[in-house]
């Protein structure tokens, strides 16, 4: 019964994951730059506002991807579906953790602790 309830429960899940390619890791990053010398901007002390795309790979390598100011609510969007991804598979895999294993083998777990 526990089990059947936990497999509809996962079920439910997999139906609300996004079906889309429209997925990327990473954070974006607002960041002002100054030019040294001949800008009147920056000599006033405004800078320019910069969006970047930092992604760190394993090992702790990062790179950076510049991004266009008509493209940030894309990104941003798109990262918030990576996010809501990757939360979803974790609930997922609590489910199918509790439907792997059989009450007795819980109960012993708890009894152990």
């Amino acid at each position: 019964m526990i089990r059947e309830r936990t497999l509809r429960a996962r079920d439910k899940l997999v139906g609300k994951l996004p079906a889309t390619g429209e997925l990327l890791r990473g954070s974006l990053l607002e960041r002002t730059v100054r030019h040294t010398k001949g800008c009147p901007k920056c000599a006033r002390g405004e800078g320019h506002r910069v969006f970047v795309l930092t992604v760190t790979y394993a090992g702790g390598r990062t790179q950076q991807f510049s991004v266009r100011r008509e493209r940030v609510a894309e990104v941003r969007r798109w990262l918030d579906n990576y996010q809501k991804l990757k939360q979803a598979i974790e609930d997922i895999c609590e489910l199918n953790h509790g439907a792997a294993t059989s009450r007795a083998d819980r109960r012993r777990a708890g009894a152990a602790r």
